[in-house]
């Protein structure tokens, strides 16, 4: 079982939402996270090589940005963000990946 830990920019993210979503986002990385974070689903996909992330979940209108640290069983999330129509919004920013 992987261990989830959010970085402090990635906990700003989730402090920032209404605690419905917080709820939403939060329960989602439990489930989707906690076994098996780098097989890809419906919800879950690797990302093309970039700065932020190496894998995306998606939870409704949010994106969790991830990477996996195998060896240590850790799932280390770097971001949270919220796609608005075609846009991407990381820390109330645009954000091209």
């Amino acid at each position: 079982m992987f261990r989830i830990e959010l970085t402090p920019e990635a906990n700003d993210d989730l402090k920032s939402m209404r605690a419905f979503d917080q709820r939403s986002v939060v329960g989602a990385m439990e489930t989707q996270l906690a076994h098996e974070p780098i097989r890809e689903t419906r919800n879950r996909k690797r990302l093309r090589p970039n700065e932020l992330a190496e894998w995306e979940l998606r939870v409704e209108v949010f994106r969790v940005f991830y990477d996996v640290l195998a060896e240590d069983e850790i799932v280390k999330v770097v971001a949270i963000g919220m796609k608005e129509g075609d846009d991407l919004l990381i820390h109330g920013e645009k954000y091209e990946l």
